[in-house]
């Protein structure tokens, strides 16, 4: 690589031409929010394991209570809270599936489509632009891409 080119972000992370700073923002807006989605579903997917985890733990409650002479109260729990929808009908992995297809996939889907129309298809151009403003050329750690070294500078 001449040097030139050697202190630049790789094509896929530079704005193509005719794309506007604007263009930029937008887009940057919108992959920031679906990222802030990403995070919400990660979220739901904790909920979901922690409340299948406690469902399991109740077995451990509900021996106990028997061992300790207290079958009534053991029915109770076993009857009442273990295996109960979360939510009328849902138990977390519907609630999981209905997430992904009604909000998750949808957005994943627009966010990828209007970054292909608007942008050739190349992501993260606003983080990209803010790297190549805020990086000191010529410090190690402050290299354009993996792999420059500050000599190629």
């Amino acid at each position: 690589m001449d040097e030139e080119h050697a202190d630049r972000p790789d094509t896929a992370h530079r704005r193509p031409e005719g794309v506007s700073e604007e263009t930029v923002r937008a887009l940057g807006a919108l992959s920031e929010a679906l990222e802030t989605t990403e995070r919400a579903r990660g979220a739901l997917y904790t909920f979901h394991q922690l409340t299948g985890g406690a469902d399991f733990q109740l077995d451990e409650a509900v021996r106990l209570l028997r061992e300790a002479g207290h079958d009534p109260a053991a029915d109770l729990v076993e009857r009442e809270i273990v295996g109960r929808n979360v939510i009328p009908g849902h138990w977390t992995f519907q609630i999981v599936e209905a997430y992904d297809r009604t909000y998750y996939r949808p957005f994943a889907a627009i966010e990828r489509r209007l970054t292909g129309e608007l942008a050739a298809g190349r992501t993260h151009l606003y983080e990209a632009e803010l790297k190549e403003a805020r990086r000191t050329r010529g410090r190690p750690d402050h290299t354009a891409r993996p792999g420059a070294t500050p000599g190629e500078e």
